[in-house]
């Protein structure tokens, strides 16, 4: 009997098996470097703000001066430098625009009253105050964002702030995906189901999980139950990525070709799992290439892709820190009978009414019903051999983080 691979050792030892060499450098435009990973440091060549400046529309003026009247000696509208400010005058000053030589404060303009060309400002008044100083945010020589990171919209923004137009970063990593079954069809070839057979989901699902981490789809199709068929398309898919994932056919029924094709082309590393959903998944190589075999039952094909192929691919990537983040929430829901895997139950997380996190399972929590996924927000872990009873503390995993 095989002895099931707890998920954590599993992951480990697929991680274990990562290989930097398929990593190549690579500039790309800022505007096209969403999800991209840092290939380098990003060191900013100047300080943001790069002078001192207003953080309200207001009066500049010396701290010191602001206990009269002041006659306010010129306008700074941001995008423009003042002269120096002469001792017992204010400058009218605009938000972002440069504080004048001279002024130690910017008093808000809730807080001026004008007559006749001169400001009186009410309350106390702070040096320093309303002003942001030259390098609050970033100094000149800092280092903005470090090489691994996976940028997102505001790092792209942080990025254009300092002036960068381009960035070095790895080559996003192309990855063969293949679905193996007589029975299946692809809803894109306008074939109506015959009776035993059903639509492809598996291919548009790993499509998507793959295309959200900016990594290029190569689509080896579907494959029939047949030895020779499945050697030749993974041999082909292996010659042409960086990593193959196939759906279906690394179970021990007799038209489940896969694993066996693959021990034979490579090596077979990992085989089976002790989770729920996705008891048999395989881990390996075609040669150099390495390859993961995923369920066929499409919530089996999602949760094992996120939890196992997802951190493995992203380190491959060069990504830092691959791993999913985990939640604590109050459950309402029982799990019933403990079992011998770690499961995964599809539930949705949500405030309750202390304010806290609230977890209810979707109901229906078969590998084959995909519609557990798509209508829930997170995954509820349940470890071998526990019970999770309504009020108990159980740990999820957000999924808009694999989106």
């Amino acid at each position: 009997m095989t002895t099931l691979l707890p998920v954590e050792a599993a992951l480990a030892q697929v991680l274990a098996n990562v290989r930097g060499d398929v990593r190549v450098e690579i500039q790309v435009d800022l505007i096209n470097a969403l999800a991209c990973v840092l290939a380098v440091d990003i060191i900013s060549p100047l300080a943001v703000p790069g002078d001192d400046n207003s953080a309200m529309d207001g009066y500049a003026l010396r701290a010191a001066d602001a206990t009269g009247p002041l006659p306010v000696s010129q306008r700074i509208p941001a995008g423009t430098v003042g002269a120096p400010l002469q001792p017992g005058t204010a400058a009218r000053i605009f938000t972002g625009a440069s504080i004048p030589e001279g002024a130690d404060a910017v008093v808000m303009q809730e807080n001026c009253t004008v007559e006749n060309g001169s400001v009186t400002v009410s309350g106390s008044v702070k040096v320093g105050q309303n002003i942001r100083p030259r390098g609050q945010d970033i100094a000149q020589g800092q280092v903005v964002l470090s090489a691994g990171r996976r940028l997102r919209p505001q790092d792209l923004g942080l990025l254009a702030s300092i002036g960068a137009a381009q960035v070095t970063v790895f080559r996003p990593l192309k990855v063969a995906i293949l679905s193996t079954g007589d029975e299946l069809v692809d809803p894109a070839s306008g074939t109506h189901l015959q009776p035993g057979q059903l639509y492809n989901s598996n291919r548009y699902t790993l499509a998507g999980l793959l295309s959200s981490l900016n990594m290029e789809v190569v689509d080896a199709g579907i494959i029939p139950d047949d030895p020779e068929a499945t050697a030749l398309a993974l041999q082909g898919a292996a010659d042409s990525a960086d990593c193959v994932i196939s759906s279906g056919g690394v179970s021990v029924g007799e038209e489940d070709h896969v694993k066996n094709q693959v021990e034979k082309l490579g090596s077979l590393n990992l085989w089976k799992l002790a989770i729920k959903p996705g008891k048999p998944l395989a881990f390996g190589a075609i040669g150099n290439t390495p390859f993961f075999g995923l369920p066929g039952n499409p919530t089996s094909v999602y949760v094992t892709f996120c939890l196992v192929a997802r951190p493995f691919l992203l380190k491959m990537q060069g990504l830092d820190e691959p791993e999913a983040v985990k939640l604590m929430a109050v459950a309402a829901f029982n799990s019933g009978k403990p079992g011998g895997r770690q499961e995964y139950r599809r539930v949705t997380v949500g405030n309750n009414a202390a304010g806290g996190l609230e977890t209810m399972d979707y109901g229906n929590q078969s590998s084959g019903v995909l519609s557990s996924v798509s209508h829930s927000n997170a995954l509820a872990v349940i470890p071998p051999g526990s019970v999770i009873n309504e009020g108990d503390l159980v740990e999820v995993i957000l999924l808009d983080q694999f989106a």
